[in-house]
């Protein structure tokens, strides 16, 4: 049996990227998407300004450098629009106790919330790693908790910023919502 002619491979247009229309978008938008995963306005505009990047990748690697820039300043500013992560809601209520009262101890020695990159950790482990994280940093002294707390903020923004830019669809251009410290539970807005 014969067959007719071989038709050429029908090749789908160009369609955008999140990044690039993170690349296209308007000054506000960018700062807007940025503002989501790191709230300090002077890392965000560093990595706006520095548009277009060619790749996912460059810009992870712009974010990271510019999150080691940090001044003490914007290091508080971006602490202070970060929040609790959330429980599941099956945890069970001795946890939301021992979860609080370690967040209170916590603030109440460096005055401002517990940051931790949970990285890869199973939903299972999120809340033994955040209670071991936050008693055993209570021991720090605050400029040491500060170097470890920008470390965790540095982290949680570049995976915020990946998730964003790798994930289908377009980004909010609202105002930010307040940060969460787990990449599982995501933050009520502001």
């Amino acid at each position: 049996m014969t067959r007719g002619p071989t038709l050429p491979a029908h090749r789908l247009p160009h369609l955008p990227t999140p990044l690039d229309a993170f690349n296209a978008a308007p000054d506000a938008e960018a700062g807007a998407l940025l503002l989501h995963c790191l709230h300090s306005l002077r890392w965000s505009r560093r990595i706006a300004d520095h548009r277009p990047y060619p790749d996912v990748e460059s810009l992870l690697a712009a974010a990271d450098e510019a999150a080691y820039d940090l001044s003490p300043a914007d290091l508080s500013e971006a602490l202070a629009d970060e929040c609790l992560p959330e429980l599941p809601e099956d945890t069970y209520s001795a946890a939301h106790t021992a979860l609080t009262a370690a967040h209170a101890a916590y603030e109440a020695k460096f005055g401002h919330v517990f940051v931790i990159y949970l990285g890869d950790t199973p939903a299972a482990e999120s809340l033994d790693r955040v209670l071991e994280g936050i008693r055993s940093r209570l021991t720090n002294d605050p400029e040491e908790e500060r170097i470890i707390a920008a470390e965790e903020l540095r982290r949680l923004a570049g995976q915020r910023l990946a998730e964003k830019l790798r994930g289908a669809g377009q980004y909010p251009s609202a105002a930010p919502p307040r940060g969460a410290t787990s990449p599982n539970a995501p933050a009520p807005g502001k």
